[in-house]
């Protein structure tokens, strides 16, 4: 299930950080990582999904 998130976030990272730890404060620091630029939003959420 984790390669599944891995490439939701690389796509849509905030949607790949919702599907690991819903509405929490991680989703809400990737939209504005994912707002300020992309890459940032994926390296974010790419962290989170293998952090946990």
């Amino acid at each position: 299930m984790d390669v599944i998130r891995i490439i939701v976030a690389i796509f849509i990272p905030p949607l790949g950080v919702f599907l690991q730890v819903g509405f929490g404060l991680d989703f809400w620091i990737n939209i504005v990582l994912t707002l300020f630029g992309y890459i940032p939003g994926i390296v974010h959420a790419v962290w989170i999904i293998a952090k946990k």
